[in-house]
């Protein structure tokens, strides 16, 4: 340290955080041995359904330094996405012709937006002790973003898994520097969810199972975007107009009273996603969702995976000449994939014309 002790860096760290955009910071040790065993409990029970990166890489999730050599400390932010701008959500979910996106997926691909200031961030350290060893990361490699942030005082794990925080709630994301800097470290925050337990009750498809437990199988998160195959068939009536990710378990945790909104404008909606109809989306061809997707994190998907999504929407969407006829536009589509989901949506619409329709 030339100009600067480990003692003083902290609070320099977190200063230069405030100026690239991250609303908090911490710094946590590497030491996750009760969360190493809540993760295999977690795997064991089969709760990662398909998501086999989960326990592909054994304990380098786990313990930092196995994933990159030396690592002592992680820098751990957290960036608010939520815009300014934006359509109620729940106005949204009330339309069943309405597509409802995901809020943190309706602008800027956030992995590259935070990696990149993380980058910055991680250079201006440099510029003030020299070199040293340090490896960014934002949802993008076996680390326990969650975890670490506790740990590093960013807020508390919520029954609903997600972090929260009493003046920021939960509309934000996650990112770390894993560093070989010997830095003080934060203290966690306690818990404060209490008795509630509203992200639970509201949970459409009951994939929280118990308190601080998600059967991912059944998250509508894991089902229209880590979920490859076809969508289980008791499921897709609760996926309303849910096309991308969901919510709910947010939109009522009281915490979210003290959300803050979005301060950069990478997280301003992009092509009306925030309550665009669904025949439209459902319109987009292979082209053109390449190219309204492009710096989004819904292009990760795909366009076949979008056409699921979107055909168990207009399943569940109000009757109408128009739903049913943008439906038969694709009921010959190549994908055997769309063409089940299509099926499944037009004979939803079958029975409603008769009175039947059921779940």
């Amino acid at each position: 340290m030339s100009t600067i002790s480990l003692v003083q860096l902290p609070e320099k760290i977190k200063a230069w955080a405030r100026e690239l955009g991250f609303e908090q910071t911490g710094i946590a040790d590497c030491n996750l041995v009760d969360a190493e065993q809540r993760l295999n409990n977690w795997l064991e029970l089969g709760y990662h359904g398909d998501m086999d990166f989960m326990a592909a890489h054994g304990t380098r999730r786990t313990r930092p330094a196995e994933l990159v050599a030396g690592t002592r400390r992680v820098i751990s932010v957290r960036m608010n996405y939520m815009p300014d701008d934006v359509k109620p959500a729940q106005s949204v979910l009330d339309d069943s012709e309405s597509a409802y996106v995901a809020r943190y997926a309706m602008g800027r691909d956030y992995h590259k937006v935070l990696r990149n200031r993380l980058e910055k961030l991680a250079r201006r350290i440099g510029e003030v002790i020299g070199d040293f060893g340090y490896r960014v990361f934002t949802d993008s490699a076996p680390v326990m973003e969650v975890e670490l942030a506790t740990k590093a005082g960013l807020g508390w794990r919520g029954k609903h898994t997600l972090l929260l925080n009493r003046d920021a709630g939960s509309w934000f994301f996650l990112g770390d520097i894993y560093t070989d800097l010997d830095l003080p470290v934060d203290q966690p925050e306690q818990e404060h969810c209490g008795s509630c337990m509203r992200c639970i009750d509201i949970c459409p498809t009951r994939a929280i199972v118990a308190p601080y437990k998600l059967d991912a199988r059944r998250c509508i998160s894991y089902l229209t975007i880590e979920h490859k195959g076809s969508i289980p068939i008791e499921l897709r009536p609760l996926l309303g107009n849910r096309i991308y990710g969901c919510d709910d378990c947010q939109l009522v945790c009281p915490w979210n009273r003290f959300a803050q909104k979005a301060t950069l404008p990478d997280f301003d909606v992009r092509h009306r996603l925030d309550g665009i109809r669904l025949v439209e989306l459902f319109a987009w061809d292979e082209q053109t969702f390449e190219r309204n997707t492009q710096g989004n994190a819904i292009r990760r998907i795909g366009h076949e995976r979008w056409l699921r999504n979107i055909a168990c929407a207009l399943g569940n969407a109000a009757s109408s000449p128009e739903v049913v006829a943008a439906l038969r536009a694709r009921a010959d589509h190549p994908s055997e994939l769309v063409r089940e989901h299509v099926a499944w949506a037009l004979e939803r619409h079958q029975q409603s014309d008769t009175g039947e329709k059921a779940d």
